[in-house]
């Protein structure tokens, strides 16, 4: 349902004072209320996050690596929240690339650890993703994980599976080129199984993208690819995924410190995008009718 191009027009008056307001203490009803505005334009079905700048931020406030991770899994609940006041279908977070096990072994460890007792508080009775309904999907080559952190993840997802609000995806030890191989793998076994005519078979791009992890969760194309930390390169996250319409946002915030009023102008430019696609549409089909 096409919403009025007033709201975004007076939601982006706001933006270059944002600074100000980021300043100001915000109660968790005028957050709310913001939200509530912003829910009434237009809101994307699938937003995804690369959450850089953990060991940066640490670095910069003095702590050690593993509290800077901490703190980023903080940031993603914050994150998650608000994407989900906004009803928006589906979140996917680069948790954990297949070349992070290259960092040093300590740091490996701890990050291990994080994620099998994050894992198990994210699902746990009356915290986030049962509050709203969210089913938790960790998408990525699991076996390379150790036992344990394997284990959480099945417990995790079981604990969820019957939710059908939301979809998180939690990307670890994920890769694109890896999720890409793998899809095109099962294609492949999927044409030359016994039942099937592979002469008469054919590998299109539609039957790769069916066969990528996060659509075979039901996630929807991707509309947001937002990465913190001023790095602009997208480091095989859902490359396949990017496409024409994906909106890429380049934010120079660490993800510990991304917040509601980083978030805010990317819902604002996504909504202006749409509005002005619709209009585009609306005039070619106008003129159209009027030849």
């Amino acid at each position: 349902m096409a919403k009025p191009f007033t709201l975004v027009f007076l939601l982006s008056i706001l933006y270059p004072f944002q600074w100000i307001l980021a300043k100001l203490r915000i109660t968790r009803l005028a957050q709310r209320s913001l939200l509530h505005i912003l829910a009434a334009g237009s809101i994307p079905r699938h937003v995804g996050f690369v959450m850089d700048g953990n060991r940066r931020y640490a670095r910069g406030k003095g702590k050690l690596v593993q509290e800077g991770h901490g703190d980023g899994y903080l940031a993603l609940r914050r994150v998650l929240e608000i994407c989900l006041r906004l009803n928006i279908r589906c979140v996917s977070v680069y948790a954990f690339a297949i070349d992070n096990f290259k960092r040093p072994q300590e740091e490996v460890t701890a990050l291990m650890q994080l994620a099998e007792s994050k894992l198990m508080e994210l699902c746990s009775h009356g915290d986030l993703l049962q509050e709203y309904g969210v089913k938790l999907n960790v998408i990525g080559r699991r076996s390379l994980f150790p036992e344990s952190v394997q284990a959480a993840v099945r417990k995790a997802e079981e604990l969820t599976e019957g939710n059908n609000r939301s979809i998180l995806n939690v990307c670890m030890p994920y890769s694109s080129r890896d999720e890409i191989t793998t899809a095109v793998e099962d294609c492949i076994r999927e044409v030359l199984a016994p039942a099937n005519d592979f002469m008469s078979c054919e590998i299109s791009e539609d039957t790769i993208n069916s066969h990528l992890m996060s659509v075979k969760q039901g996630s929807p194309p991707l509309d947001i690819l937002v990465r913190t930390s001023g790095v602009k390169r997208l480091s095989d996250f859902m490359l396949w995924q990017c496409c024409e319409n994906t909106q890429l946002h380049f934010s120079n915030t660490y993800w510990p410190d991304f917040g509601l009023f980083d978030f805010v102008p990317i819902i604002l430019e996504w909504q202006r995008s749409v509005w002005f696609r619709r209009q585009d549409v609306w005039l070619r089909d106008s003129h159209s009718r009027n030849r």
